[in-house]
């Protein structure tokens, strides 16, 4: 007796605890709940964090995420307006806003990633499409002023380097499939958080040829900047030749300046020396007259004068020139025994 009333009880709490089992349920912080009945959603989202009841066996929690999701789209080739084809990938954040909107039709998360991917990349497409590829990349923020071009450079050489002007930008793009893409999956109870670009690239095919003409630019640009330089190059040196002349020039003229200067002053001295008296005048002409016989009259001279030639007159006047020597001191018969005589030179002759 005593043991059927023990298994009685046992049975009776057993079934009491699938009852509570089944009746209560709790809800975390990052949960919101949807209360179905027979599949049908009935009664308001519970987002309150704690114990709640619930029809047993007859009603089903169904557990939604309350906090941003993440979504992230395969990539997709598309074209833009110029005609270039790029591979796009981008990502956005979502969260559910209307958790019975979302279950009565979407269900589950995972069918929500597959709409989101058909809604998104859609408008991603179609974006893409309407604009060009610089817009895609560049941003307002990255805008660059065309540096100044040598004036004696190409037309096609001035185009090398300068990024055409944008309209809009990469940042807008990201707002125009935002804008566009939040009305069509509000409908299905999800909130748009944001929509950003992850990676914008050429597709395969073409890379390599971009490359190629990124190669070529910069080459390009490179075989200028040497030219410019070689032409400042040759600029400096021409002018350092210039200058080098210039100095050269300054000094040659400054020597001869002072040479000039100081022969005239040696002729001043000599001129005051000589002037003297008549005696110095008639010294200075018979020494000047045998520097020059000695420089004039050589074994290898020939020489036609005439008899009364003034060139000779020291030669022809015997008694003139013995008068002359004592005068002259030793430096005048110095030069006399260096001349050759006037019957050597006629033999030689």
């Amino acid at each position: 007796m005593k043991s059927g009333f023990s298994l009685l009880i046992l049975i009776a709490g057993f079934g009491l605890y699938i009852l509570g089992s089944a009746s209560i349920y709790s809800v975390s912080e990052t949960e919101q709940v949807i209360i179905t009945q027979f599949g049908k959603p009935i009664g308001e989202t519970i987002s309150e964090a704690g114990l709640h009841l619930k029809k047993p066996f007859i009603q089903k929690v169904n557990r939604f995420e309350k906090r941003i999701m993440e979504w992230d789209g395969p990539p997709g080739n598309m074209p833009t307006r110029d005609k270039v084809y790029i591979v796009v990938d981008n990502f956005a954040r979502w969260r559910i806003s209307d958790p019975r909107v979302f279950f009565e039709n979407l269900r589950d998360e995972r069918t929500a990633m597959s709409r989101l991917n058909d809604i998104l990349g859609s408008e991603t497409r179609n974006v893409i499409a309407r604009h060009d590829f610089i817009e895609a990349i560049r941003t307002n923020k990255d805008r660059k002023v065309p540096r100044e071009v040598n004036a004696s450079a190409s037309i096609a050489d001035a185009r090398i380097g300068i990024l055409p002007a944008i309209s809009k930008g990469r940042t807008e793009l990201e707002k125009e499939i935002f804008t566009s893409a939040s009305p069509k999956v509000k409908g299905f109870g999800i909130e748009l958080m944001d929509v950003r670009f992850k990676r914008i690239n050429y597709t395969p095919a073409v890379s390599q040829t971009i490359y190629q003409r990124m190669v070529s630019e910069r080459t390009q640009i490179a075989e200028r900047f040497k030219s410019e330089g070689a032409g400042e190059a040759a600029k400096i040196i021409g002018e350092r030749e210039r200058d080098l002349k210039q100095i050269e020039s300054e000094a040659y003229r400054k020597v001869q300046e002072i040479e000039g200067a100081a022969d005239a002053k040696a002729t001043e001295i000599f001129a005051k020396a000589f002037n003297q008296s008549p005696e110095a005048a008639e010294l200075f002409e018979f020494v000047k007259t045998m520097e020059a016989y000695k420089l004039v009259i050589t074994p290898q001279t020939n020489l036609i004068l005439s008899t009364d030639s003034d060139f000779l007159h020291y030669l022809k006047s015997p008694d003139k020139t013995k008068a002359a020597a004592p005068a002259a001191g030793s430096a005048g018969l110095d030069v006399l025994e260096g001349l050759p005589t006037l019957l050597e030179v006629g033999q030689q002759q």
